[in-house]
């Protein structure tokens, strides 16, 4: 059915350049860099900014797991997605498509992905199709769970968030020009706030103070692609389960 590899082609190209890297040089919103800035004492001491941010980035780079919440605008429209991933390559999550619709994704420590798209969705990707057709992928699809070979080609475009290895190895983020600013509390959590303007893009990020510094949160306004990015639940373990056989349709019945 080639509705569904256009699904998982469609999620993909929403959510991959605005996560992978937290805006490494090939996605923009926050390469370049101006002049070092010192930045007063504070909880990191007398590190200044872009010596804090180098902390956060280098220690996040450590986890063995952690969730990723993403609401950006894109250059193919709005996306939002919530993604918990670990190094054994569970994940599991949503994504939401620009005003579309959302899909599901599951993938346990086996070789199977399983992913659910809403009804919402599955008519968008199938509205260029015969009546037939439509009624037969609602009928098949609604509700329930496509079962996927994780190494299908189409499967590897929507697992790429799913590759915490991979997100961590490719996580950098420029330093330079980066101000120290004040510290808050966000969602419960004590965090020392940095700002960085580049050209028309303003960066705002928010790094742990009490625990490990990790980068917590990334907000970015103006640029290409303006939103937030917020990471949590460091090394919690990722509870990723097959679904239940009767709600599960293998991909290689459909053909």
């Amino acid at each position: 059915m080639p509705a569904t590899a256009r699904l998982r082609r469609a999620a993909l190209a929403a959510s991959l350049c605005s996560a992978v890297a937290l805006g490494a040089t090939a996605c923009g919103p926050f390469s370049g860099g101006t002049n070092d800035a010192a930045a007063p004492a504070g909880p990191f001491g007398g590190l200044s900014g872009p010596q804090i941010l180098d902390k956060a980035v280098d220690t996040t780079k450590t986890a063995t797991s952690l969730h990723l919440a993403i609401d950006v605008r894109t250059t193919d429209g709005p996306m939002k997605s919530s993604v918990s991933t670990d190094l054994q390559g569970q994940c599991t999550g949503t994504m939401a498509i620009g005003a579309t619709g959302t899909a599901e994704l599951v993938r346990p420590a086996d070789k199977a992905v399983y992913l659910r798209f809403d009804e919402a969705l599955l008519k968008e990707q199938v509205k260029g199709e015969s009546p037939d057709v439509q009624k037969a992928v609602l009928k098949e699809l609604k509700g329930r769970w496509m079962k996927t070979d994780a190494k299908d080609p189409d499967a590897k475009d929507m697992l790429d968030l799913c590759d915490l290895k991979a997100l961590l190895a490719d996580f950098e983020q420029t330093s330079r020009g980066t101000v120290q600013g004040e510290e808050t509390t966000l969602d419960g959590r004590r965090a020392l706030v940095l700002r960085q303007t580049l050209g028309g893009e303003k960066s705002t990020f928010y790094v742990a103070t009490e625990g490990k510094p990790y980068l917590l949160k990334v907000v970015t306004t103006g640029g290409r692609e303006p939103g937030t990015i917020a990471l949590s639940d460091f090394d919690r373990p990722v509870v990723a389960k097959a679904p239940a056989k009767k709600d599960v349709v293998d991909e290689k019945s459909l053909g």
